[in-house]
């Protein structure tokens, strides 16, 4: 190649001015994504978490929800911004202190979510780990998911969210951060679903790519769907369609491999709120009271002591409660004297 050529030729006269708007074109989508961060950065540093979360709180002990959310949009879109760098900050296997409340599945039920806040206690003061389904189901989906991320973004070190099976699909751009489990204090292991036939180490999970969709089979699709069965005492078919059940020699297998005491789990509706399977060995809670309206069951909370002493607290569905409100007052009126 002689030296005097050059490697680019100028463009004609003639296709100047094409040329000119085709490079204009390829160059401006690398300029708007520099102006895009720009505003990102603004809506995150103007951000006032204070204000979501009273405003939400608000809300919901008025139960007063229109049509809209009572946060505009570019709130909602620095929250997901914000809260994006603290779950990529943080590991997919949490390692936590006793000194916790576990909660299960929440559905959307954004009030009955504010009746365990006001049972339990709000953050700080109450240390949290959820277990995964906060939307879908319920009415208020978006208005549940946004006080719980809200506190995320306000109590990193306070309040954990974990991922369950309805944080996937369309919404993974957000959910997709989620951790996927965690360990209590050494001794208790939570997730969502439960156990898996491919897990051999927990560093298995911290390995686990984020973000990333639920693939149809294997460790990430067993965390978050798997089920404890009595049919059966080891692996079997998951009537879900879905994953697989697991039995009473794989909860004890699992706890003796990685030296635990129980297992934590969500993901089933049960009467109570709380149910334990094999020998108290594992523990389903589910937090949604009267889910959809249709079971009647409580919701539970379970509290983890610093000693990693293990209690329950329940939350009654929400007409249970109007009813024994109301059957209080005709007692008191019926015992008032009549004015003389």
């Amino acid at each position: 190649m002689s030296k005097d050529k050059p490697l680019f030729n100028p463009p004609s006269t003639r296709f100047a001015d094409e040329q000119r708007t085709q490079m204009r074109q390829i160059q401006r989508p690398v300029e708007e994504p520099v102006k895009e961060q720009r505003e990102e950065m603004n809506e995150v540093q103007h951000l006032n978490i204070d204000s979501c979360i009273k405003r939400l709180i608000q809300v919901g002990m008025n139960k007063q929800i229109g049509k809209s959310v009572c946060l505009n949009p570019s709130e909602i879109t620095a929250i997901c911004r914000s809260v994006y760098e603290i779950f990529m900050n943080q590991p997919a296997l949490l390692q936590l202190n006793p000194g916790v409340k576990v909660a299960g599945d929440i559905h959307g039920q954004f009030f009955d979510l504010i009746r365990l806040f006001q049972m339990c206690g709000y953050p700080p003061s109450t240390n949290y780990l959820f277990l995964g389904d906060y939307v879908d189901r319920g009415m208020y989906s978006l208005e549940t998911i946004l006080l719980l991320l809200c506190f995320k973004i306000k109590y990193p070190e306070n309040f954990f969210l974990l991922r369950g099976n309805h944080e996937s699909s369309d919404v993974t751009r957000i959910y997709g951060f989620y951790d996927e489990s965690a360990i209590i204090g050494n001794r208790i292991f939570c997730v969502h679903g439960g156990l898996s036939p491919f897990m051999k180490s927990m560093d298995e999970i911290n390995a686990l790519p984020r973000p990333t969709e639920v693939p149809e089979y294997g460790l990430l699709n067993d965390l978050l769907w798997s089920d404890p069965s009595d049919l059966s005492d080891d692996w079997s078919e998951n009537d879900r369609g879905v994953s697989v059940c697991f039995g009473r020699n794989n909860v004890n297998e699992f706890l003796q491999r990685f030296d635990l005491d129980l297992i934590c789990r969500a993901h089933m509706v049960v009467e109570d709120g709380y149910e334990f399977f094999s020998d108290r060995s594992l523990v389903t809670i589910f937090s949604a009271p009267n889910y959809c309206g249709e079971f009647d069951n409580y919701g539970a909370v379970m509290t983890i002591s610093k000693d990693l002493l293990c209690s329950f607290e329940l939350l009654p569905p929400a007409e249970t409660v109007i009813s024994h409100e109301k059957n209080l007052k005709k007692s008191s009126s019926s015992l008032q004297l009549p004015s003389s």
